[in-house]
């Protein structure tokens, strides 16, 4: 069973606050070791409140039941400082959730949780948006790496298929001195900050495996998520 500093903290939150019973707080502490939740951070360098958000994603990345990835977005650069870690393909995935969770446009920072909600980037509601994915009832397609495959069991597809994708990021955090911009003069602290995405195949319920991508280093970090394509959520994910 997975119970990690993040469902610990979101429990005492939910005591603190009222909001939930205690049957619903215990229910948050059994949670299954292959679900890990999936916490995306669109970011950017030239970003004036990205940086405290990055702070507070940050110590998921230590989290065993979460996978924190970090997407840094370009359109940030027109403000006077080119972010050097941004790529075009980031942003147009971001565009994605925003079409799917019906938002009214791109926002940075922001946070997505199992592509199904966005949270605030503050401590105590970042928690309980974790603990509450994490309690979630359904069941996942177990996600299994292999030397350079990965394997998806089988499972219930959602309406309009699924894609398998591979998110090659760096692990731990990345410090960059920002030269320009709403930032000059400051040292941005990013993690797991995502370098490439490839989509592996579809996924349509039966069990298969797919290739990883060419080049991965054993110093890679890769985190294979089962991605709805009409809403955008994650069915199942892992890391290596």
């Amino acid at each position: 069973m997975r119970i990690g500093g993040v469902i610990a903290a979101a429990c005492a939150a939910l005591v603190l606050g009222g909001a939930q019973t205690s049957a619903q707080t215990g229910a948050r502490a059994s949670v299954a070791a292959d679900a890990p939740v999936v916490v995306e951070l669109f970011t950017a360098q030239g970003c004036a409140g990205c940086p405290e958000a990055n702070g507070v994603v940050e110590p998921l990345a230590d989290e065993a039941g979460v996978i924190l990835l970090t997407w840094p977005v370009d359109y940030w650069d027109w403000m006077g400082w080119r972010d050097t870690l941004a790529k075009p393909a980031f942003s147009a995935r971001q565009r994605e959730y925003v079409e799917a969770l019906r938002l009214r446009a791109p926002a940075t920072p922001q946070l997505i949780v199992d592509g199904r909600r966005t949270v605030a980037a503050t401590p105590g509601l970042l928690e309980v948006a974790v603990a509450e994915a994490a309690a979630d009832g359904d069941a996942p397609p177990r996600v299994a790496f292999g030397a350079d495959a990965v394997r998806i069991g089988a499972g219930r597809p959602p309406t309009g298929g699924a894609d398998v994708v591979a998110v090659v990021f760096t692990p731990g955090v990345q410090s960059v001195r920002v030269g320009s911009g709403d930032n000059r003069g400051k040292t941005v602290r990013q993690v797991n900050v995502v370098r490439s995405v490839v989509r592996l195949g579809p996924w349509s319920g039966g069990s298969r495996s797919y290739a990883l991508p060419d080049g991965l280093d054993a110093d890679d970090g890769v985190a294979v998520l089962v991605q709805s394509r009409q809403d955008r959520r994650i069915l199942g994910a892992a890391r290596r």
